[in-house]
This record gives structure tokens, C-alpha cells and sequence, in this order.
């Protein structure tokens, strides 16, 4: 799949506009809470906003995927 404008192919990062932003990772203990199950994250606890355990991570990102 190609785009005719500009030549590149469909990867394009415009194409999905989801935020994808990260928090970083912790290098270990106390680990934040995950908001959906409040099972343990790989983030620190310090990080402020929404943390999510890879389970839950995983299938927000099924949920929220672009299915062009």
C-alpha cells in the first residue's frame, strides 16, 4: 500500500493519531498500581498520570487500535 502524494508507503505516523506516549520504566520497587486491576506496573509509583499493567496495557491497545 502506497501513498500516491508523497511516495511513502503505509506507514505513515500520521495515520493512526493515538497518543502513544510512555511513562518511563521503573529500575525497581515501589512500582505503581495499575488503575484498571491494581495489579503492580513496570512504572515507578512517583509517575503521575495513568498507569497500566501489561495485561491491561495490552488490551486497551486492542480496543483503542486503528483498524484502517
Amino acid at each position: 500500500m502506497s501513498d500516491e502524494k508523497d511516495g511513502t508507503s503505509g506507514t505513515d505516523e500520521t495515520y493512526c493519531l493515538i497518543d502513544a506516549t510512555r511513562p518511563p520504566k521503573a529500575d525497581g520497587p515501589p512500582y505503581a498500581e495499575c488503575v484498571l486491576c491494581r495489579e503492580p506496573t513496570e512504572y515507578p509509583e512517583s509517575y503521575k498520570g495513568i498507569t497500566l499493567c501489561p495485561v491491561c496495557e495490552w488490551q486497551e491497545a486492542q480496543r483503542t487500535a486503528c483498524s484502517g
